[in-house]
């Protein structure tokens, strides 16, 4: 039972909201953990670490999960087990930005396992749970005895008519022409993600910074909560390697890893690299015969100082290109006859085939989470088979990394798709990566243009991305960017910035990086540089795909889209469904009816086929007029009194026997009889029913 004599209360001021950390009550047994309040949103998060590593482990295994628990919200889960199962794809993205920031501040070398599980129990849509749950992270490996470099503070930053909003409520992010993740420590920012409507980098730079300011007062909060109930940190043993064995490995290995590395030819330096790592293990598989893992790891940082120091101080890249140009790019687009729309995007050894599938608006994704987002229009998927990077990989369900690409090109893609009034389609977008090396998810994002474009989606705008790296050298803060990263840039660079947008401004930042921290200027340069090579990638885009497709594929459906009343809709639908489903098999269409009255009828190849069903639901859902005219069907005769003419599904009216001709009529049989098609118009509409008179009558 913890000793609530212990626990303890802390509260600070947070944008504007009181932030309250409670400690010392719950998780007990963990290295450390709290409970984050911030109105009626609370998140409780824990880190554990493990005694000891795992035989054999040679990395961190850093393990981040944030749990979205639907009592939160007061709902009960759906599906047949009704309770909470895999990580949703929202629950996923935060566990990621949990994950980014905390992980560049562990100390190099501990290879213990450490996992940080957060907890939403309660949540108000207006207090976003995310920057709770990454704030309590930081609390809680601040005050454990895990050796970590924090504290770090996150926010929100949005901004609405110029003016930037903290931590903004849903009403307020709806209005946003930013929505910008940020975490960092009390001196650089961390980690960014955003999505904008197409923003100067002026304006984005301006959120980071603003946002920034907030995350100072966070840190400080979280360094006072650390210095009060803070447990003394660990002393560990972290793995090394033995200096005499390094110089030895360095002395032997320098030069002909020099000589292997330098080529520009990607497959010939792969080859060369191999063979000189083959001879220099060999050598030293006597000397050092059990520690071969720190021969290995001596060698891997022995090439990571040359093509860094080849970057930084001559600026030559591993392909030979410039600092800031771009791979050699080259698409496609309409190569799948019998998909809506397609593309082939490649910048140097990545490309992606990208895939547009449009539908109608009820086939929109469904959403079951904490935020109050019920369904997604537009959704993007990326896929990385193993074949991409010439692995014999098994194909697999997508994983965080295949999830967090896919949102990000998604996060891309939004601002410039039409509204559904403009296009009432769902558009489901895939990117399946056929080869990579190094931002295949701005490349995913090129591609998804180019196939919007070959389907004839109505984008505002065409959108390219570019991700750009960073060296940096810890002594004199002196930096190089380097545009359009490959994967051994990525690999042994400090950086990966990812910017996306359209020739106008800004649509989403990724950043991940693995030092502590980046500054305003290398900010300020990173996404000034993104932006030439944005401009440089759009016109090649444009010069495959110059403008929109002026029709839809045929094998598209055709939508139309209209309105009634909401009040008719049981009409439409009628008892069990029955009308609606005549009109479907009549017409052989889709019909979607929204709760506000609006009605999508889809239909393949003529769409007079959807116009057809589209005057049939008029007809129903309209309130009949005297001086209506209609063209139905005799459905029942009375023959001393009348025929019954349906003038829409489920609704009918009486010809009484004197209007069928100007001539008496002895029995309605020998003028009208039941199928007959007949032209008729209201005379009355009454208590008992609706009155018409005969028109005219068509001949079979």
């Amino acid at each position: 039972m913890p000793n609530l004599e212990n626990a303890k209360v802390f509260k600070t001021d947070y944008a504007g909201r009181e932030l309250v950390v409670e400690i010392g009550k719950y998780a007990e047994q963990a290295n450390g953990a709290c409970l984050v309040r911030c109105g009626d949103t609370v998140v409780n998060v824990t880190v554990c670490m493990a005694e000891k590593p795992r035989e054999g482990m040679d990395f961190f295994p850093l393990s981040v999960d944030y749990e979205e628990k639907m009592f939160a919200v007061g709902k009960i889960p759906g599906g047949f087990k009704k309770r909470e199962g895999r990580a949703s794809d929202k629950a996923i993205l935060v566990s990621r930005l949990i994950d980014r920031p905390i992980r560049p501040l562990f100390p190099k070398g501990v290879f213990n396992d450490v996992v940080v599980v957060a907890t939403a129990l309660s949540v108000d849509p207006d207090i976003a749970p995310e920057p709770i749950a990454m704030i309590g992270s930081s609390v809680a490996l601040s005050i454990s005895d895990i050796p970590w470099a924090g504290p770090t503070g996150s926010v929100i930053v949005g901004c609405i008519d110029g003016e930037y909003i903290i931590n903004p409520t849903v009403a307020q992010k709806e209005q946003s022409t930013i929505h910008l993740s940020l975490a960092g420590t009390k001196d650089a920012i961390l980690m960014i993600e955003a999505g904008a409507k197409e923003v100067t980098d002026e304006e984005m730079v301006g959120a980071i910074m603003y946002g920034h300011e907030e995350i100072k007062k966070v840190c400080a909060f979280v360094e006072e909560i650390a210095k009060v109930v803070g447990k003394p940190k660990k002393e560990m043993e972290l793995y090394h390697i033995p200096e005499e064995l390094d110089a030895a490995v360095k002395a032997y290995g320098y030069d002909k890893l020099v000589a292997a590395l330098d080529t520009f030819d990607r497959q010939e330096r792969q080859d060369r690299q191999a063979a000189a790592e083959a001879d220099i293990i060999e050598h030293f598989a006597e000397i050092y015969p059990d520690q071969m893992r720190e021969v290995k790891d001596s060698i891997y940082y022995i090439v990571k100082g040359i093509v860094r120091a080849k970057i930084f101080d001559h600026e030559i890249r591993p392909d030979g290109r410039k600092l800031k140009e771009v791979r050699p790019i080259w698409c496609e687009h309409g190569i799948l006859p019998r998909v809506h729309g397609s593309a082939i995007f490649t910048r140097g050894q990545t490309q992606a085939l990208t895939t547009c599938t449009l539908g109608m608006l009820g086939e929109a994704q469904r959403m079951e989470g904490l935020d109050e987002e019920e369904e997604k229009r537009y959704m993007h998927q990326y896929n990385f088979p193993g074949y991409c990077t010439g692995e014999a990989k098994a194909l697999r369900s997508p994983g965080r990394r295949e999830i967090g690409h896919g949102a990000l090109a998604e996060r891309a893609l939004v601002p410039v798709i039409p509204d559904p009034n403009e296009f009432p389609y769902a558009i489901r977008v895939v990117s399946d990566i056929m080869s990579s090396n190094g931002s295949s998810s701005m490349a995913s994002v090129c591609g998804s243009t180019m196939a919007l474009m070959d389907a004839g989606v109505p984008i505002k705008a065409p959108v390219a991305g570019c991700a750009m790296g960073l060296i940096k050298d810890p002594e004199t803060g002196k930096y190089v960017i380097m545009t359009d990263i490959q994967g051994l840039e990525d690999f042994l660079g400090d950086m990966d910035f990812k910017v996306a947008g359209t020739e106008k401004g800004i649509t989403a930042i990724q950043m991940d990086i693995k030092i502590k921290g980046i500054s305003k200027e290398i900010m300020l340069d990173a996404i000034a540089q993104a932006q030439e090579a944005r401009q440089h990638i759009l016109g090649k885009m444009l010069s495959c795909i110059p403008e929109v497709a002026p029709k839809l594929s045929d094998y598209a459906p055709k939508i139309i889209t209209f309105q009634i009343s909401p009040d008719k809709i049981g009409d439409v639908v009628g008892k069990q469904g029955k009308v609606i489903n005549k009109i479907i098999e009549q017409t052989g269409t889709k019909i979607d009816i929204e709760d506000d009255g609006t009605v999508c009828v889809a239909c393949f190849g003529d769409v007079a086929n959807a116009e057809r069903a589209k005057a049939i639901i008029q007809s129903i859902a309209h309130d009949p007029e005297v001086g209506d005219m209609f063209v139905g069907e005799v459905v029942r005769v009375l023959s001393k009194v009348g025929a019954f003419v349906e003038i829409a599904p489920g609704k009918d009216g009486m010809v009484h026997i004197s209007r069928l001709s100007e001539k008496r009529v002895n029995q309605v049989e020998d003028v009208l009889n039941i199928g007959d098609k007949v032209k008729v118009e209201i005379i009355k509409i009454g208590e008992k029913g609706i009155d018409l008179k005969l028109l005219e009558k068509y001949d079979d």
